[in-house]
């Protein structure tokens, strides 16, 4: 097997990569790592010394590519399946790179400073920069609420990356502060998502660890 994924089942940003590995079909060995584990991280360190998943280690091609939109991006071009996550037209292709980031910068990335923040020692907690965290989540969902009255995925009616990138942070984000009420198009769209056989498998794999969430 020429693909293995360096993942956490618990981990919103390899949900990203697994919901485009389960789009296309593409096999791949699973290879959990616990980084509570010394012997664990140092072994993902050596794959990739900032010892953060997910990685990408294709034997075949001698690659090891970390980080979840690289990942998806070097899947598209060397394992390519039916579904585009990637448009070919250029211009469809810069509006869902412009989604992915939208959502991994403005919502995932204060979404995990949240929940980090709970896992600390209560006297190492960072009360004022949580709620910056939580605003700048506020402020994102509300532009993703309003893009998603008119649109059944990020970016128009086709699933694409950015899709992958939407949906682990809304689902872990909804855990903590229910969408349905402030942000309806938005909770709309997470259902949709759940509904997507990708993202419900790797939801259904997560579930035995989901009472670990913190949030």
């Amino acid at each position: 097997m020429p693909l293995t994924l360096y993942l956490h089942p618990l981990s919103s940003f390899c949900h990203k990569v697994l919901i485009a590995l389960y789009e296309n079909s593409i096999p791949f060995v699973p290879h959990i790592v616990n980084l509570g584990d010394p012997v664990a991280r140092e072994e993902l360190k050596k794959l990739w010394p900032l010892a953060r998943f997910p990685v990408l280690r294709d034997e075949a091609r001698g690659r090891t590519v970390p980080e979840s939109t690289v990942i998806i991006e070097y899947l598209a071009q060397h394992y390519p399946g039916p579904e585009k996550l990637i448009p070919d037209d250029p211009e469809l292709a810069v509006q869902v790179r412009s989604a992915d980031r939208f959502y991994d910068l403005h919502l995932h990335e204060p979404m995990q400073k949240v929940v980090a923040d709970k896992l600390r020692p209560a006297d190492c907690r960072d009360p004022l920069g949580v709620e910056q965290a939580r605003e700048h989540m506020r402020t994102a969902l509300r532009v993703a609420n309003d893009e998603m009255a008119t649109r059944r995925w990020a970016v128009g009616d086709h699933f694409s990356m950015a899709d992958c990138a939407a949906a682990p942070p809304l689902f872990f984000t909804n855990l903590m502060m229910p969408l349905a009420n402030e942000f309806p198009h938005v909770s709309a769209y997470l259902d949709r998502l759940k509904k997507r056989p990708s993202y419900a498998r790797a939801l259904a794999e997560a579930q035995p660890y989901l009472a670990m969430f913190p949030g």
